[in-house]
């Protein structure tokens, strides 16, 4: 029994991460790309960081 509840779990486990190689550019080597999100995020620590350096060298 401890050995099917075990590949019971395997196959959930690769099931479930199949969705993760959707398309290219996840975890693959010499392959990127960018999302929506990912160019979010860059602008905004890149706007915290100049409002953090503006914030510091005000009078």
């Amino acid at each position: 029994m401890k050995s099917v509840l075990s590949a019971a779990a395997l196959a959930w486990a690769a099931l479930a991460t199949t969705p993760a190689a959707a398309h290219e550019g996840h975890g693959l080597p010499g392959s990127s790309h960018w999302h929506a999100t990912d160019t979010a995020g860059l602008l905004l620590v890149v706007v915290l960081a100049a409002g953090l350096a503006w914030w510091t060298r005000r009078k």
